[in-house]
């Protein structure tokens, strides 16, 4: 690996932090609620989105009880949820005695929604690039902490109070939305709810967030790099999350105008997004003028570097643990990076492969087909760097590995059942079909979250001086690992068979419907909603062990017996553990790249970076 001297990050503002830190004891409040600590702000993040995560996956298991089972009363939650959100949840009735209470038609349109704008807005995002960011990145490239601190609390709590926005809206006259996680209009103003409203706000402030943290990841990592950490000694997590950054920095903003564009068609009567001539309910009378698919341009032009601000952080963390557990160096690390930055790139001229129906020309749907094709190279080129990287390692199989072994293919079967939905002729076939579902659930379900699970079990040890249980770990990777499976591969054959999303009953009446005009659905589709029902309750139940882990370790985990625990190369297992305030016990300068493990004539099969 190399060794020669090179140019240093500026080393001035990284001493000027050191300078501001605190030598005095800080109150509760101060050093755990509204701390700047970047720590305690990644925790915070954490722990937040994890919450919201659990919510967004209760709202499906309610959704997946309604599709297996239509009309029927649901069970343990049922009563509740009439008493919560009144008729929402309709009353079933059987010789005129009370059965209970099933979901209606706009109950499950409700929870579609925020279900999905939950999971990738409040929970996924947040987890990916801001938990982890805040917490590992200025460790890793040797910061005391980030470059405006004082921002990064900022948008922290913009991110709670538009998390909080969001929940309430399940308490307002109407409920929350129902226009999807897309928002698309002129549904999304027509609905007769405030819920879309406060939906909106909600978002602008989630965005606002993100753009606080983008700008703070990106000043930290150009600015706030220890001596002798040069661009190319970065671990390449550091360079998924400058990738990240730079993606929602320029992809946002289009989406918060958007956003307030469509408020203010909501409440101030304007019309960006609604057409002359409209006559839907209360929007008889609109001005007209505008267009709606000017907001799927806006919305998508964000969608898919979203995409990639789920991925790329996981793997980064894919890649440090690979490496980690491999006891080698990552096969062709500036592959690694170029790939990435490429993503970064294509990423943005390809958002209109999700507008297909919308009857664009033959030239501009092939450029967006060749687009489509070109972005997926990268990705092939980081998922093969990561497979040749296992090949003559001693690899060691801890949890973290397990997770982050799983995640290649996991992503693998996400990226390649992407393909045909970049081609327009099999996309208007498969367009709004339970395939959508499955390949989406891929990249994200079993493959970021796989990652990011792998993260947690991975530098838990680093913020809480503890080990997770291993047992527990392994229970939790098994179990999930076959139920995530159970759960989105049938949907693959549900897709191709012709079932649509967005049904309550899953398809049930549509297919009688439709049978004069043989365009029903085949018994067997219909009756895999009940399978993978159940593997979407059992996956649930798969994350209890996780959950019990994950708090009990705190105070009973094993106690870690070394600052560097998995025998690290990076710069966080230089600090004490857990790290104090400003990080570092004594300034530390970088001298070698990140995984230089094995090196021949080495003491040990580990050489950290500060090693000279």
């Amino acid at each position: 690996m190399s060794m020669q001297a090179s140019s240093h990050a500026p080393s001035s503002a990284h001493a000027a932090v050191h300078h501001d830190e605190h030598h005095h004891e800080l109150g509760f409040w101060q050093k755990y609620v509204f701390s700047t600590d970047h720590k305690v702000i990644g925790i915070q993040y954490g722990i937040t989105s994890l919450i919201f995560l659990f919510l967004g996956f209760s709202l499906m298991m309610m959704m997946r009880w309604s599709i297996a089972y239509p009309g029927q009363p649901l069970p343990l939650v049922g009563a509740l949820l009439h008493k919560v959100l009144g008729d929402a949840a309709g009353a079933v009735m059987k010789d005129n005695v009370l059965m209970g209470y099933a979901m209606t038609p706009d109950l499950y349109n409700s929870f579609g929604a925020m279900h999905g704008t939950i999971m990738i807005f409040l929970g996924v995002v947040p987890l990916a690039f801001a938990a982890f960011g805040n917490y590992v990145v200025p460790l890793q490239i040797g910061a005391p902490d980030m470059a405006f601190p004082r921002l990064n609390m900022a948008s922290y709590w913009v991110y709670f109070l538009g998390g909080v926005i969001m929940l309430v809206s399940f308490f307002i006259p109407g409920g929350a939305a129902q226009a999807g996680w897309t928002s698309y209009p002129p549904l999304a103003t027509a609905i007769p709810t405030q819920g879309q409203t406060w939906w909106l706000v909600g978002m602008v402030m989630l965005i606002t967030s993100s753009l606080l943290g983008a700008v703070n990841f990106l000043a930290t990592i150009i600015q706030l790099r220890a001596p002798g950490m040069t661009w190319m000694r970065l671990p390449f997590f550091v360079w998924a999350q400058f990738v990240t950054g730079f993606l929602l920095l320029l992809a946002f903003p289009p989406l918060e105008a958007a956003g307030i564009m469509q408020l203010m068609d909501k409440v101030a009567h304007t019309s960006f997004f609604l057409p002359t001539g409209l006559a839907i309910g209360s929007l008889g009378h609109v001005s007209g003028g505008g267009s709606p698919l000017l907001w799927q341009h806006l919305f998508w032009f964000l969608g898919h570097p979203e995409v990639y601000v789920l991925i790329l952080p996981a793997m980064g963390i894919v890649t440090e643990i690979i490496a980690n557990n491999t006891r080698k160096p990552i096969w062709g690390y500036k592959s690694l990076v170029y790939s990435s930055l490429v993503i970064g790139f294509v990423s943005f001229i390809v958002w209109a492969h999700h507008m297909y129906m919308t009857g664009m020309g033959t030239k501009i749907s092939t450029f967006f087909q060749t687009t489509t094709m070109i972005i997926s190279i990268p990705s092939v080129i980081i998922l093969t760097c990561i497979f040749l990287s296992l090949w003559g390692g001693s690899i060691r199989f801890n949890v973290p590995m397990l997770f982050a072994l799983a995640f290649l293919p996991m992503f693998g079967i996400g990226g390649l059942t992407g393909l045909p939905l970049g081609f327009n002729f099999s996309d208007i076939h498969l367009h709004d079909t339970y395939y959508v579902i499955a390949h989406f659930h891929y990249v994200v379900a079993p493959g970021t979250i796989f990652g990011l699970f792998a993260g947690i079990y991975y530098w838990y040890p680093k913020a809480t001086g503890r080990f997770m249980n291993d047992t527990l770990g392994k229970i939790h990777f098994f179990c999930s690992f076959l139920f995530m499976n159970l759960l989105f591969q049938p949907m693959f054959a549900q897709g191709m068979a012709g079932m649509l999303r967005r049904m309550h009953d899953g398809g049930a009446n549509y297919s009688a419907a439709t049978t004069t005009l043989g365009a029903s659905l085949p018994e067997s589709v219909l009756k895999m909603n009940v399978t993978v029902s159940i593997a979407a309750w059992c996956l649930a139940l798969a994350q209890l062990p996780f959950i019990f882990n994950f708090f009990w370790s705190m105070k009973k985990g094993k106690r870690v017996t070394s600052d560097n625990p998995w025998q690290a190369t990076t710069l966080e297992w230089q600090t004490p553990t857990p790290p104090p305030h400003g990080n570092f016990a004594k300034p530390i300068s970088v001298h070698r790249g990140p995984y230089e493990y094995s090196v021949p004539g080495a003491k040990t099969d580990f050489t950290p970076q500060t090693e000279a």
